[in-house]
């Protein structure tokens, strides 16, 4: 029986036999994180993954599914990182997932450098504005801008954790496409995928998918554009499929 607290609801994640706790007032996982997960290339029998920003631990959970490897997520906010490793627990996968409560950038000397075969990361989108344009709610006010951490701490963290040959992942807003492929490049990570999620068809891109790999030779492949929404507003055929495995 798992705990739950204040207005915190247990879900159903997706098509997959799991379920995952969840709160409008504290931390509900996003479209962008799912892509995330169904995007990033994963080892399938064996290997270290640790996802940054990991929130309530969605992506570790999802990709449980499609890995066999050790998955470690990391999260600042204490009441966040509590319904992680809850989550974890309810789903019987602790001996396969693990969330530490900490700051990314302290986790290349916590963990030790180039140590992990593949880094996930759905971090903060926007720089921290003045006090009165910040949500005023603490946990989406953390969540959503770099109070903690930059953008650059990201993909220096990332590289600093990754082994050389592993791949790193992000989502992102479009408008922060040349900064992260400059930093990517900057800390030696080499852009080799790259996707645009659109909300449909004659609409500018929302969402960006990149993955690179930590020493690899340039050669940037742009992945077919992703739709979201069809023209009844409905998912399209590609989202389902991402989603749900549906043909």
């Amino acid at each position: 029986m798992v705990q739950l607290y204040d207005d915190e609801r247990l879900d159903h994640l997706l098509a997959e036999n799991l379920r995952i706790i969840q709160s409008p007032s504290v931390f509900a996982f996003s479209l962008d994180t799912v892509l995330l997960a169904r995007f990033v290339y994963v080892p399938i029998q064996k290997g270290k993954i640790i996802d940054l920003c990991t929130g309530n631990g969605v992506i570790p959970l999802l990709l449980s599914r499609r890995s066999k490897a050790e998955v470690t997520g990391v999260e600042i906010q204490k009441r966040i990182y509590d319904m992680a490793k809850r989550n974890m627990e309810y789903n019987k996968l602790s001996t396969q997932l693990s969330v530490i409560h900490g700051d990314i950038k302290d986790m290349p000397n916590q963990l030790g450098r180039g140590k992990f075969d593949v880094v996930t990361c759905n971090p903060p989108y926007f720089p921290t504005p003045k006090a009165d344009e910040m949500n005023q709610n603490e946990y989406l006010k953390i969540a959503r801008h770099e109070i903690y951490c930059t953008l650059e701490d990201v993909v220096r963290v990332s590289s600093e954790l990754v082994k050389q040959g592993g791949k790193v992942a992000f989502v992102h807003r479009p408008g922060r496409l040349m900064d992260i492929l400059t930093l990517m490049r900057q800390y030696r990570i080499e852009p080799k995928r790259l996707q645009f999620v659109y909300p449909r068809l004659g609409k500018e891109a929302n969402t960006i998918l990149v993955e690179g790999i930590k020493f690899g030779k340039a050669d940037l492949k742009i992945l077919p554009p992703l739709y979201v929404y069809d023209e009844q507003n409905e998912y399209t055929k590609e989202l389902r499929k991402i989603l749900y495995g549906d043909e």
